[in-house]
């Protein structure tokens, strides 16, 4: 539950407990965390020191449902001069260190991250008339802190969220979002570490699947050209009913180019998808260090769930060299202490306790494979191979309703255990497949429909023969019975 107030009279300790801190000196109260982050609030908002805050009633540590203890409501003006409208600017309080004792987060140190290392924005437009900012968005952003509290994936700029729901439960066309950096606020440091602020911006599903072919920050500059669908500072619209590609024909072009010259930067998917082994005689189901598709697909072990989780990882940086990660590679403590900001990637696990120990599981060349995938899985397999495979990357298929991984691999990836002389191979559930560029432009022709997927009938059925590949798009139903 959740409740509102102006931060006037909080309790002692919340972002609002401003009696005498008009001049930047704070009640010995106030935790550390939460006063950096505040006072950032402050320069921007110097003439709303009390602003009206959405709070948590029983707070995170305590046992409630909601990460994020606050959620601020601020009335920005915007910027004429730049055609920025006026909006209301929301700033959580909470994915970040507030208080500095391991009630929330383990504190690590002040020069790193502070708790995940950033806060959520959202800047909304102010409808004429409005004199209170709508709550809906305090809840969307407690949505999205809840899951990265629960899969400890963070965000980054550029990432984008799919939705498949109108942000405020109206029936508007904005339905997903993508996130970048605030426009005005700057990462601040707290004693805890350093906070930044990624802005949510929301999106129609036009666009939200053109970020997924391209890139997001090329659709966030595409939005940041045209005023209505967000303009400089990305401003959501909740009554804009035009994708920026209806408003300007032409930003599809730039979107085919940019594909065209840079590829996609989504490196794989939880999705709704199945593996068979077509080679393999039934008899081998009971080899336990064989896959066993069916009705009790073996789990991915530890080692192999962070090497896949490692293999999306790396396909998220931007200009990195496309490497899967060696089959015996050893696990290392973090996996990514390197990187800012840190991030666990969406293939592993809830239970990737091995079933079977690492060592017993051999990879297995396979002679034939019947790939499967639901309609909105197998949508984005032109995207894997034009905009992921052709430009010399990877792409990965996992599996929400078992432990199966599916990863189509370029021959310029190093790493993979699937070859051009073994072009299947598969490592307990975690199958590779290798495609050749050549192979890669004969599939997309055959595959051409699946671009429009609204025309064609399920199930539908592609074959390669002299390739020993089928692929088979099938109703989500089929994935919901575990004997598929």
């Amino acid at each position: 539950m959740e409740g509102v107030r102006p931060t006037g009279g909080p309790p002692a300790g919340g972002p609002g407990s401003g009696s005498g801190s008009g001049s930047g000196s704070f009640p010995s109260l106030f935790p550390p965390g939460l006063h950096g982050i505040y006072g950032e609030c402050r320069r921007l908002y110097p003439d709303q020191p009390n602003p009206l805050q959405v709070t948590a009633i029983l707070k995170y540590w305590l046992g409630g449902p909601d990460p994020l203890d606050y959620v601020s409501m601020y009335r920005n003006l915007g910027n004429p001069a730049l055609n920025v409208p006026e909006h209301w600017h929301y700033v959580s309080f909470g994915l970040s260190d507030l208080y500095g004792d391991n009630r929330v987060h383990e504190f690590t140190g002040t020069e790193g991250p502070s708790g995940f290392g950033f806060e959520l924005t959202f800047r909304l437009k102010r409808e004429t008339g409005e004199s209170a900012p709508p709550t809906w968005p305090a809840e969307l952003m407690q949505g999205l802190a809840r899951y990265v509290f629960q899969s400890e994936n963070t965000f980054c700029s550029g990432d984008h969220v799919s939705w498949h729901s109108p942000l405020d439960n109206s029936e508007s066309r904005i339905q997903h979002m993508l996130l970048t950096e605030d426009p005005q606020m700057q990462p601040v440091q707290t004693p805890f570490g350093v906070v930044t602020f990624l802005q949510i911006v929301g999106v129609c599903t036009e666009e939200l699947h053109a970020a997924q072919q391209w890139n997001g920050q090329g659709i966030l500059e595409l939005l940041r050209t045209v005023p209505v669908a967000g303009g400089p500072w990305l401003i959501t619209d909740m009554r804009r009913g035009e994708t920026i590609f209806e408003i300007d024909p032409h930003l599809q072009e730039r979107v085919d180019k940019g594909i065209e010259t840079d590829g996609s930067n989504l490196s794989g998917v939880s999705a709704k998808c199945a593996w068979d082994d077509l080679s393999r005689p039934p008899e081998d189901d009971e080899d336990s260090r064989s896959i066993c598709i069916g009705t009790q697909p073996r789990r991915l072990s530890g080692k192999d769930t962070e090497q896949i989780r490692e293999t999306l990882r790396r396909g998220l940086e931007i200009n990195s060299k496309p490497v899967l990660p060696p089959i015996n590679a050893q696990r290392q403590n973090g996996l990514n202490l390197d990187r800012a900001p840190s991030r666990k990637d969406s293939l592993e696990s809830e239970s990737s306790a091995a079933i079977i120990p690492h060592e017993l599981i051999r990879t297995r060349q396979l002679e034939s494979v019947h790939l499967k995938f639901n309609q909105e899985s197998g949508a984005l397999i032109p995207l894997c191979l034009r905009g992921r495979l052709l430009h010399g990357r990877h792409f990965t298929y996992k599996s929400i309703t078992g432990d199966t991984a599916i990863t189509f691999v370029s021959t310029g990836v190093e790493g993979a255990f699937a070859t051009e002389e073994h072009p299947y191979a598969a490592h307990g559930p975690w199958l590779q497949i290798l495609l050749t560029e050549e192979f890669v432009e004969r599939m997309l022709e055959d595959l051409e429909d699946l671009n429009s997927p609204e025309e064609f009938k399920l199930p539908k059925e592609y074959s390669w023969p002299e390739k020993k590949l089928k692929v088979s798009i099938l109703p989500d139903a089929v994935f919901d019975n575990p004997l598929h």
